[in-house]
């Protein structure tokens, strides 16, 4: 087969191009002046969708999509604020979260948090000094850096696991939370893990952050 040249396999296919917009054009020839009433006429409008064209002058659209639904919005409604508002029902335990960390957790962050290639999720200096300056390891884990555990939750069901976020079930949130929690010392190995857990607990870098009460001027937000 003889190989084309650039400027010729170019050539072709403007070429092809040319030939399926006049196919396009006279399919609609018919419309307004038919030589052959009888011959069904394709429209741009009739591509996508079942709609009429539209009368000159108006947008076309292809209707593509339906309104959300109130059931549609509330699956993606799932933020919860600071003081637990928005947090679902159930709960777990911390021993029941280890093995979902063990499962689906532990590949990327290690059996204690401190290990494996991604972010490290344990970690807390004595008396809580926050020296990420010194000590850059501590400055996203659970312990040293999180101000509250609710957020901990959102993102967790949000975002994790990596390879799969969102395929957690909310039990299974609230046990990969506390185990989390526990592996930065927060939690006892055999507490309860729920909605009043998750909003009360004080997290030690809770007091770090501020509120952006800034007013006036440029804002960075």
């Amino acid at each position: 087969m003889r190989r084309l040249s650039r400027y010729g396999w170019r050539a072709q296919h403007l070429a092809a191009f040319a030939s399926t917009l006049f196919a396009v054009w006279a399919c609609g020839v018919n419309e307004g002046g038919s030589e052959d009433p009888g011959e069904p006429t394709l429209s741009w409008t009739d591509v996508g969708s079942s709609a009429a064209r539209p009368p000159s002058g108006e947008v076309g659209r292809y209707g593509f999509g339906s309104p959300a639904s109130a059931v549609d919005i509330a699956m993606w409604d799932i933020d919860i604020s600071p003081d637990g508002a928005g947090l679902p029902p159930g709960g777990s335990t911390v021993t029941d979260g280890l093995k979902v960390y063990q499962k689906k957790c532990m590949a990327c962050h290690g059996p204690t948090g401190t290990e494996g290639p991604f972010d490290v999720l344990a970690g807390r200096v004595p008396g809580d000094e926050f020296r990420f300056a010194e000590d850059r390891s501590l400055r996203s884990t659970v312990g040293s850096y999180w101000p509250f555990a609710t957020t901990l939750f959102d993102y967790t069901r949000r975002a994790m696991p990596f390879d799969f976020p969102g395929s957690l079930s909310d039990e299974e949130v609230y046990g990969v939370v506390g185990a989390m929690l526990f592996l930065n010392g927060l939690l006892s190995e055999d507490a309860v893990v729920d909605s009043a857990t998750v909003a009360e607990i004080i997290m030690p870098a809770r007091d770090r952050f501020i509120p952006d009460d800034r007013t006036g001027g440029p804002k960075i937000r």
